[in-house]
């Protein structure tokens, strides 16, 4: 049988079928510069977008019409659910914000900034305010131990 009698694998039709990026069911809360962050991934999803309808839209690359679509779907809920929360003004315990030093069991001391589900990136010290750790921190005090994932942790600084 001919090949061109055969379907093969619309890869761009199957890209174009992207599915949503998965939203949060916890509050959008955001530092000032996590905010700053979904503007600017806002601004590069509308960019993104712009470009893939000059560049033809849907005929011509349906593959970076759907992304752009997607990306400007998610960032603009994103934006229009994010709750700016300011740095605390207390550092007496663990909130939203802040950065914790603690020690583990094992002595290993280590540290991270709690912030928003968008901006928590553990490789470069922030993590998200509902992820485990940060749930097991927030309201501790220097001196407190809390129950982590991993074992207990000692809370060590707060800043």
């Amino acid at each position: 049988m001919s090949v061109a009698f055969t379907k093969e694998t619309d890869l761009e039709a199957t890209a174009a079928d992207l599915p949503d990026r998965p939203i949060s069911q916890h509050p959008n809360l955001v530092t000032p510069e996590g905010l700053a962050a979904i503007d600017a991934a806002l601004a590069e999803a509308r960019a993104a977008y712009a470009a893939a309808q000059v560049a033809g839209g849907v005929e011509s690359d349906r593959t970076a019409m759907a992304r752009a679509t997607r990306d400007l779907r998610y960032w603009s809920s994103r934006r229009a659910s994010a709750e700016m929360v300011e740095r605390p003004r207390s550092l007496d315990t663990v909130a939203f914000g802040a950065r914790v030093t603690f020690e583990r069991e094992d002595g290993r001391r280590q540290s991270y900034r709690i912030v928003g589900e968008d901006e928590a990136d553990p490789t470069k010290g922030s993590v998200s305010y509902v992820a485990p750790l940060a749930r097991a921190l927030l309201g501790r005090s220097v001196g407190d131990v809390a129950q982590a994932p991993n074992g207990e942790v000692e809370v060590l600084a707060i800043e």
